[in-house]
């Protein structure tokens, strides 16, 4: 049975008021807390004023984190620009270091031997002018800098066609001269001698997985967004994460891609769904065994290496985890999480309990200075029998619930695309804003007595 017209209306009506509503609330929120760019208050005061208090709790040795923000802030001209940040907060809680010189920054690693210097991916987007050319481009590249005097050094950079952030997102220090590369914009992992300019190695996608699989090809296909220099069975080899096919591979620097040692395939999200920043724990610190930021499904996973074959040996995931994009197991068993759209950098203990947190907005990648490049002092999660931990839906409120009913691409992809102070329910909001009014004037237009002409001899209408 049809609703009377004047009912559908009525309710069309209410829908688009309490739908405008909420995302007027959203967004007069944020102005109120001056919330643009998500995070701790008292942190992105201290990005913006330099204050030397503390702003986080204390924490053995420094931390250092790379944002992505998607967030946009006025520049000196008041023109908008992307708020991405480098930021190194000191064992006491202040900030140490903090520049926003670049417009993404990606991974970021401490520099073997030293204290407190870290090398960073970044990537600039660049005008024409800068470019050599009436077109924009975008210069992919890697940068060392001194947490304490601030002294930098440029050490690689390539510029690339175009305004994108997703040209590199990780680089791997093999030795003094050549870095590991993950190039997304080709689909290839390539290593690169710094001193002479030159690639001494490349593999290329292509070669070893069909066209078909993935993402779209070849725009975003394999969206290889971290590499890892490794060695198998005595020999040299890359681990690569190959995002858009819910992969990580291995590829021998001679022999190619091992296909045995291949964990997840295509499209098998319960094993691994758009993952980041795997780390690779080899045999003498427990493993085989690879620790995972399982992106869309919002959880850190660990897969051991039994006769063979990849088995997981341990999952963590608490109420507010949203798209974690980096976890680093630490010498002391504790794990360092950075979740990117959960607005946070923590570490949990070996018994599961967070022990440690910064609010950051969106951040990309973290490191714990003193304790190696991201994994590499700590045991795998079989080794030191850490315990799973799963969050219950019943245990959360009711939004919580709604959240977790959701896709996790609807979740992770309203809090990446939208506004920073746009969360579930002012997307939700936003999408029936965009649904109710065409149609709503849809019902209108059908019981209106008027006739749309058109210039050309063809009328549309209802008489």
């Amino acid at each position: 049975m049809a609703l009377p017209h004047r009912t559908r209306r009525g309710l069309l009506a209410a829908l688009v008021l309490l739908s405008a509503a909420l995302l007027a609330g959203g967004f007069a929120h944020a102005e109120l807390t001056n919330d643009q760019v998500t995070g701790d208050p008292s942190v992105e005061q201290a990005f913006r004023t330099g204050d030397r208090s503390p702003v986080v709790a204390p924490r053995p040795n420094g931390t250092v984190v790379a944002t992505d923000s998607n967030a946009f802030v006025a520049d000196e001209n008041d023109a908008p620009r992307a708020q991405a940040e480098l930021v190194a907060f000191a064992p006491d809680g202040r900030i140490d270091y903090y520049e926003n010189e670049h417009t993404r920054y990606w991974d970021v690693d401490p520099v073997s031997g030293t204290d407190a210097t870290v090398e960073f991916v970044y990537a600039d987007h660049l005008d024409p002018a800068e470019c050599g050319g009436d077109s924009v481009c975008t210069r992919n590249g890697v940068e060392r800098v001194n947490l304490t005097t601030g002294e930098r050094t440029d050490v690689f950079s390539r510029i690339t066609p175009g305004k994108h952030s997703t040209r590199w997102h990780d680089v791997d220090r093999i030795d003094d001269e050549r870095l590991l590369v993950a190039d997304i914009d080709r689909d290839r992992a390539f290593v690169v001698n710094t001193t002479t300019g030159l690639t001494e190695w490349e593999w290329d996608a292509q070669s070893d997985f069909d066209v078909a699989s993935g993402g779209p090809y070849p725009d975003d296909w394999t969206h290889l967004n971290d590499v890892e220099h490794v060695e198998i069975d005595g020999r040299d080899a890359a681990m690569v994460s190959l995002r858009n096919h819910d992969q990580v591979a291995f590829i021998d620097f001679e022999r190619g891609l091992l296909d045995d040692w291949t964990l997840g395939a295509d499209g098998e999200h319960d094993t691994l769904y758009e993952q980041h920043n795997p780390d690779y724990i080899p045999p003498e610190r427990g493993g085989p065994a690879v620790l995972v930021a399982d992106s869309e499904n919002s959880r850190l996973v660990e897969y051991q290496r039994v006769d063979g074959s990849w088995e997981r040996s341990w999952t963590w995931s608490d109420e507010r985890m949203q798209w974690a994009r980096d976890a680093d197991r630490l010498p002391n068993g504790h794990t360092l999480v950075t979740d990117s759209n959960g607005d946070r950098v923590f570490e949990i203990d070996t018994d599961g309990e967070v022990v440690w947190s910064a609010t950051v907005g969106f951040p990309y990648e973290s490191e714990r200075l003193g304790t190696g490049d991201e994994s590499a002092g700590g045991e795998s999660a079989a080794s030191l029998d850490l315990p799973s931990r799963t969050p219950s839906a019943s245990d959360g409120s009711l939004l919580d619930r709604v959240v977790a009913a959701l896709p996790p691409k609807v979740v992770n992809g309203i809090a990446y695309l939208f506004p920073r102070w746009v969360g579930v329910i002012e997307g939700i909001a936003a999408l029936v804003l965009v649904v109710t009014l065409p149609s709503w004037a849809l019902v209108e237009w059908r019981r209106s007595p008027r006739t749309l002409e058109l210039r050309w001899p063809l009328r549309i209408g209802r008489k």
